[in-house]
């Protein structure tokens, strides 16, 4: 149910309602009497409901906790230092993957099982060549950072960057491996 307007309403109404003209072959609308005629007095109608505020009883609500933070999508960056190391062939790079032609599933599961085994082997850097995709924007180029970010490769992964322009640039990826724990 609406409630009905009060005096002081009418009257705004009615002063905003006679500065709009109609669109062009449309009529200006009939107001009607109550809207027509504002009320003579500002004051609600003492015999009129009048509504009350309502303020809550009891203590205020507590907030909630935060959800944690989703895990990062993105990879850390290598280390300015090791990156210029790496791109100057100053430090050893390890084992390549190419995943050219596989499908995202095969190609996550090829990457996880490459670094495991050349985390193990207890290289530093390797490089993935993801290619460019056939108008730079490769499925393959796009996901490889997001499945170096994930949770499973987190305490494999250091960081990872583009590569060099010698190396394959925006279609490779420089992944830095940490160091094995030692037993």
């Amino acid at each position: 149910m609406k409630r009905p307007l009060r005096p002081d309403e009418v009257t705004l109404w009615a002063k905003v309602a006679a500065t709009v003209r109609p669109a062009a072959g449309r009529a200006m609308p009939a107001a009607s009497a109550k809207e027509a005629a504002p009320a003579k007095a500002e004051q609600p109608d003492a015999a009129g409901p009048i509504a009350k505020i309502k303020t809550p009883k009891g203590p205020p609500p507590r907030p909630r906790a935060s959800a944690p933070s989703p895990a990062p999508t993105t990879p850390r960056d290598i280390e300015p230092g090791r990156m210029r190391r790496l791109t100057r062939e100053r430090e050893d790079m390890g084992p390549r993957l190419d995943l050219h032609g596989m499908t995202q599933d095969e190609a996550r599961a090829r990457l996880a099982a490459f670094l495991a085994r050349a985390h193990g082997e207890g290289w530093r850097a390797v490089m993935v060549i993801t290619g460019k995709g056939s108008r730079g924007d490769g499925v393959l180029r796009r996901y490889a950072p997001e499945w170096l970010a994930a949770p499973d490769l987190r305490h494999i992964v250091a960081g990872v960057a583009e590569a060099h322009r010698r190396h394959g640039g925006e279609g490779a990826l420089y992944v830095a491996l940490k160091r094995k724990v030692r037993d």
